[in-house]
């Protein structure tokens, strides 16, 4: 019996009817909120870790239902850390490390409070209590998961950032916290390099000030710094100490667990907080309800500290799940790379990418052929829109029946709105189903629902961990902004409700089609379309890298559609290649959906976490002056320049 069996015969009993098929358990879900995520605290058996006055009922549980400024379960103290060393008897490991060169570390279930314990003394003595802040500069290494648990047991907060941003783009996100300590790394390896991080790293402590204590994984040696070793606490020394315990402190259920940020790609980077309750219900949901994690699954989604993907995984521990690590290239030294990974370690549920499951597919390879996957019962895939064709592709390629979970969702509830989910069909270019306890709907301007037809995606019911505010925004006025501030035509909703910015189709069964951001447009003489649907086409054939398409407004109501490409080597952008993506496109699509021109471009701009820049290089193009792209914010920042270059050539 899965854990979602387990979980719909528990909430039948609360509902006192039966509830027989998915559909119904969402459906109770989002009618009976306080019952749900009650029914949720109590399967997991949360009493037992945390000081709570649930007996008083419903407005225990969800004593305002106004977005924003949701209150849950007022009255609750409780702590992340709790609830994963809940599981601290259990044989094994908790968490393997591997790098690039195969090396591979691990820490034990036994050994985890150990560690745990050792850096929350030494953060205890940097002076890190309730309320402070410690910043991270870090691979997705072991130690960067011991760090985070070690701050929030003591109820301070925690924010990442990954080294492969610059000292000053993650002083942008980091100085605004005003940490007590910094954890850093030495460096890492990375396309089959060393990258030496040590004077990164203290420079970024330089910039996040004086006071700053600063805690450095790997030898801080003298490199080109200097001699940084009186300035420096060397992670080793810290975890030394084997006589201390965690003893994790009770927090309000609201209470900050970490601050995660925004791109930030044409403003200062948004801190987006999150408290302890709210993550560990969501997650304890996504994790174990939605995707039958438990103690015996081994859970590795390929992620960096800076992508919410990183605290989505370390979810894994408050089931009892064994979690992977791994800094490097997911695909060094090649396309094989992570696959290689899911057979060593015997992988349950592997996390990805869209774009290194294309890669996996134009190098030509079959990992289930080369690898022994048989542990494989789930594969998850994430950052951008699972094309219909690459379910066909890991279905043939990588394991027969093999559950595909295409999960929507984001930084700003750092969990998944909608998603792959135990026992619901998979069908290829689909999200199977609305996750428990998300109203997500697809709205017509006017704020009507939708079905079968393309809408704005709004949540009209709270999430426990939407965010707690933004930081530096005592007003709330930049939260609201951003999710409730939109304007429907007509009346409008009665209450607002979360819109979060992209274009979804709802069907009749009730999975989602995702078509890219509706900030993004592509609105053609009055018909507005979605990207995704195209990246879906173009990107599927063989000499297309990636593609890029845009939409352009210019006078006299002219619109420019250009769709830019990258190639894979050895292909050439032909008459016959053009010719032959505008003929699929139109064939799969429609007429209005192909490009004016199809244009080679040195690159294509990413966020750092891997999003395509369509909103600020669609008005770059525009040749719009207030655009200001942050270069600290954008995988390639030179490719900016090119794309202002193809806006100021082009002739209307």
């Amino acid at each position: 019996m899965t854990v979602f069996d387990r979980f719909a015969e528990k909430f039948s009993e609360r509902a006192g009817a039966p509830l027989t098929s998915y559909d119904d358990v969402w459906q109770r879900s989002v009618t009976d909120l306080p019952g749900f995520w009650r029914c949720v605290w109590d399967f997991f058996e949360l009493d037992e870790i945390a000081e709570t006055p649930l007996d008083r009922g419903d407005d225990a549980v969800l004593a305002d239902d106004t977005m924003p400024g949701a209150v849950w379960f007022p009255g609750t103290a409780l702590n992340y850390v709790d609830v994963v060393l809940r599981h601290a008897d259990l044989p094994g490991e908790a968490i393997v490390g591997l790098d690039e060169d195969g090396n591979r570390t691990s820490v034990t279930w036994a050994e985890l409070p150990v560690r745990v314990g050792a850096v929350a003394h030494a953060l205890r003595e940097a002076g890190v209590g309730r309320g402070d802040v410690v910043a991270a500069y870090l691979p997705d290494i072991p130690e960067a998961v011991i760090a985070f648990l070690a701050t929030a047991s003591l109820g301070a907060i925690w924010s990442g950032c990954g080294q492969d941003y610059a000292p000053e783009g993650a002083a942008g996100r980091l100085a605004q916290l005003e940490p007590t300590v910094l954890v850093s790394a030495a460096g890492y390896r990375y396309n089959g390099k060393e990258v030496d991080k040590r004077a990164d790293s203290v420079t970024l402590a330089g910039l996040l000030g004086d006071e700053v204590t600063h805690i450095m994984v790997g030898d801080p040696g003298a490199g080109d710094v200097g001699d940084p070793g009186a300035a420096v606490v060397r992670w080793s020394e810290v975890i030394a100490d084997e006589s201390r315990r965690p003893e994790p402190v009770k927090v309000a259920f609201d209470h900050p667990l970490w601050v995660l940020f925004s791109s930030g790609t044409t403003g200062r980077p948004k801190g987006i907080v999150h408290g302890h309750g709210g993550v560990v219900l969501e997650h304890l949901k996504a994790a174990a309800i939605q995707s039958d994690l438990d103690t015996e699954s081994v859970f590795f989604w390929q992620t960096a500290l800076s992508w919410m993907m990183w605290n989505y995984q370390v979810a894994g521990l408050l089931v009892g799940a064994r979690i992977i690590t791994y800094s490097g290239s997911p695909l060094y030294p090649d396309a094989d790379r992570l696959w290689q990974i899911v057979a060593d370690e015997r992988v349950t549920f592997f996390g990805t990418s869209p774009g290194q499951l294309q890669a996996s597919r134009k190098a030509g390879l079959h990992p289930g052929a080369d690898h022994d996957l048989s542990a494989l019962r789930l594969l998850g895939s994430t950052g951008s829109t699972l094309a219909a064709d690459l379910f066909g592709w890991i279905d043939e390629n990588v394991k027969a029946g093999l559950p595909v979970s295409s999960i929507s969702g984001g930084t700003d509830v750092v969990s998944a709105f909608a998603g792959g989910t135990t026992g619901v069909e998979v069908v290829a270019g689909e999200l199977s189903a609305r996750y428990l306890g998300v109203g997500l709907e697809s709205w017509s301007p006017s704020g009507r629902p939708l079905i079968g037809e393309v809408g704005e995606m709004v949540v009209t019911t709270p999430m426990p961990s939407m965010p707690v505010r933004f930081w530096n925004d005592p007003d709330g006025e930049r939260y609201r902004k951003a999710y409730f501030a939109h304007e429907w035509e007509g009346e409008g909703p009665a209450k607002p409700v979360w819109r979060h910015g992209d274009w979804v189709t709802v069907t009749e069964r009730g999975s989602l089609v995702i078509h890219g951001r509706s900030d993004a447009t592509l609105n053609r003489h009055g018909i507005r379309m979605g990207s995704a649907d195209i990246y879906e086409v173009v990107e599927g054939m063989p000499e297309i890298a990636e593609a890029f398409v845009l939409g352009v407004d210019g006078p006299d109501g002219k619109y420019w559609m250009p769709l830019f490409v990258t190639l894979v080597p050895g292909a050439e952008l032909t008459d016959e290649l053009s010719a032959r993506v505008a003929a699929e496109v139109k064939t799969r699509l429609s007429p209005r959906h192909v490009p004016d021109e199809m244009i080679l471009a040195p690159g294509i701009p990413h966020t750092r976490t891997g999003k395509k820049l369509e909103v600020p290089v669609t008005a770059i193009l525009a040749g719009r002056s207030e655009v200001n792209v942050d270069p600290k914010s954008v995988d390639d920042y030179g490719l900016i320049e090119w794309y202002a270059e193809q806006g100021r050539a082009h002739r209307w």
